[in-house]
């Protein structure tokens, strides 16, 4: 398994164990940044500052196949309506 599959598990993992599973109208979303470390950092936390998602939701910066580019995750589940 790569270590973007790994991180991806975990937070799939550390989600289901704080979301109600009996609640059908929510479903799950991933959103991931990819950029320069300064690029995602930032979006992170303009993200945060508009009320959307935590700084500490994100996973860590991990590095792409690219130089001086990484990415992070966010999973959450939203509402449907």
């Amino acid at each position: 398994m790569t270590q973007v599959q790994q991180l991806v598990a975990n937070q799939e993992s550390n989600l289901t164990t704080s979301i109600d599973k009996a609640s059908p109208a929510k479903e799950p979303i991933k959103h991931l940044l990819i950029g320069s470390p300064k690029a995602v950092t930032s979006t992170i936390h303009l993200l945060q500052v508009i009320g959307y998602a935590n700084v500490k939701d994100w996973s860590p910066l991990l590095p792409t196949a690219n130089a001086g580019e990484v990415m992070s995750i966010l999973s959450r589940h939203i509402w449907l309506k």
